[in-house]
């Protein structure tokens, strides 16, 4: 199967190549990937970021990166692209000419507006290609925990429904995605659930652990921004204290560590821990590269994921796969990976209070957490697993690919057939 991969702004090459990568990256570089090892020829198009791109690049046999250019080939906040999508999508059909996939598969919304296009103009003459569409995030979560902060253009409040609609399936992350895809007026039965995956080759529970100085470490992973809740875990730090727990290393990953004096969001976290008298506990150490996670994480007693919202969240897999139990608050994709009291500890969002007491049963308790760090580990091995995420994504394909043949026979037997009351 040929299959064309949209991702505007995520580049896989960023994930492939070992830089940090966000969310995105990550799961189009390991997802084409994992489908290239089972015999499908995967291209993936992104937007010309940079003006020493070559046009495209192989990244192994039956899987290789197209850039296209489309707006100025630099970095662009993802906010801000909506205007380059069609000249996006021109390229994208350009490259179609040639070779026409046989599905397309759209990562964000703006990339979903980006394959629906390209599709529309490579229709004359042929069958329309297929449109499968994986969101990763929607805004109308996004505004309902973030008000006035939130940054999307404000016709995504119309154009993300409409790709939703006219998309032939949508694959969602997690249960409560499709929830929201419902609500959107996205059909049921178009519906797909398929999770992200984890790199079991590199998150393993066995392998060296960071060494560090207090009885306790605490990890928190993720971007510093507001919504990711990092506050909860540094305020949850005081209340172990104040139960007993005073040898507590909070290590939060994440940001820029050479920038934390200019960063709002790390210097507001610090100003909090500083007031609740932690701030000797806490440790913001910034952006680390990938391969240095796995020990990074195994050296945890506990990892700390309290966002306010979540659309999947791929922290708590990897801390799994560690071997390493998780707190995590009961939001989003959060309540299909963790599963509360086997493979972690689920509580409230933005519930200091319950986060506390959550971690403190887990530090008391060497026991429980071997117990949960392996039915975790257990878990995301069983489930999450790249090549298992990617043989779900087959599936969905070959449904969609089914479901069109269907509705074209169906609509050349009804020009056959002649209309009611026609003389035979």
């Amino acid at each position: 199967m040929k299959v064309s991969m949209v991702s505007e702004h995520a580049s896989p090459l960023a994930a492939l190549g070992g830089v940090d990568a966000g969310g995105q990256n990550v799961h189009v570089a390991a997802l084409s990937a994992a489908l290239a090892r089972r015999g499908h020829h995967v291209t993936v198009y992104t937007r010309r970021d940079s003006e020493d791109l070559p046009a495209r690049v192989q990244i192994f046999p039956r899987l290789e990166v197209v850039h296209i250019p489309a707006g100025p080939a630099r970095l662009i906040p993802k906010d801000e692209l909506l205007p380059f999508m069609g000249k996006l999508a021109k390229g994208i059909s350009r490259d179609w000419e040639k070779r026409p996939p046989d599905v397309v598969h759209g990562h964000f919304w703006m990339s979903g507006l980006a394959a629906l296009e390209a599709v529309r103009r490579v229709a004359q003459g042929r069958s329309q290609i297929p449109v499968v569409q994986t969101f990763h995030a929607l805004g109308t979560v996004k505004r309902r925990h973030q008000g006035i902060a939130d940054t999307s253009p404000v016709e995504r409040q119309w154009l993300e429904p409409s790709v939703g609609q006219a998309a032939d399936r949508i694959i969602a992350t997690c249960s409560d995605e499709a929830f929201e895809l419902k609500a959107m007026g996205v059909p049921q039965e178009r519906i797909s659930i398929t999770p992200c995956g984890v790199d079991l080759d590199l998150f393993q529970a066995t392998g060296p652990a960071e060494e560090h100085e207090r009885t306790y470490r605490i990890l928190s992973v993720g971007r510093l921004v507001p919504r990711k809740g990092v506050d909860v875990a540094i305020r949850s730090l005081a209340l172990l204290r104040d139960a007993g727990f005073h040898d507590v290393e909070l290590l939060i990953v994440g940001g820029d560590a050479t920038a934390v004096e200019s960063d709002a969001e790390a210097r507001r976290l610090l100003s909090i821990a500083a007031a609740l008298g932690v701030r000797q506990h806490v440790t913001i150490r910034g952006q680390v590269r990938r391969e240095a996670m796995p020990g990074i994480f195994r050296s945890a007693d506990a990892v700390v994921c309290t966002p306010w919202y979540e659309p999947f969240g791929i922290v708590p897999l990897e801390a799994m796969a560690c071997g390493v139990p998780v707190v995590a608050a009961a939001v989003g994709g959060l309540r299909d990976t963790v599963v509360d009291h086997e493979t972690g500890l689920l509580v409230p969002p933005q519930d200091p209070q319950a986060t506390a007491e959550a971690l403190a049963r887990l530090l008391a308790d060497p026991g429980l957490r071997r117990e949960l760090g392996r039915a975790g580990q257990q878990r995301a091995r069983a489930r999450y697993s790249w090549d298992r995420v990617a043989a779900e994504t087959e599936k969905a394909y070959l449904q969609t690919l089914t479901a069109k043949a269907a509705a074209r026979l169906a609509g050349a037997r009804g020009l056959l057939e002649p209309a009611e009351g026609a003389a035979p």
